[in-house]
């Protein structure tokens, strides 16, 4: 007959192997479905859309309280101040050529 021996170290390791298999069962799932998300976004881009990288002259301008120009951040929806020909987000640093 098979008789097994279970010991400490042999009930840790199975412990061990049985929690990264359920791990790999929860994560692989998710981490596929975050990248079909993130394809949508990436085909977007190379369609010719090139808002982000061809500076967005598209883009609406605003007026702040002291009367500089500026525009919302794709990024993080803050306000870009324009820096020369580039507009340069205040808080993630996200910027383009204009």
């Amino acid at each position: 007959m098979f008789e097994t021996n279970l010991d400490r170290r042999n009930f840790l390791r199975g412990s061990a192997l049985f929690a990264a298999a359920v791990g790999l069962t929860v994560v692989a799932p998710a981490a596929a479905q975050e990248l079909d998300q993130q394809k949508p976004k990436d085909e977007k881009n190379s369609s010719g859309s090139d808002d982000k990288k061809s500076g967005g002259s598209s883009q609406k301008t605003y007026t702040d309280e002291d009367g500089r120009a500026y525009r919302i951040c794709p990024q993080c929806a803050y306000n870009m101040y324009k820096q020369g020909r580039m507009w340069v987000c205040d808080n993630c640093g996200y910027s383009y050529v204009e």
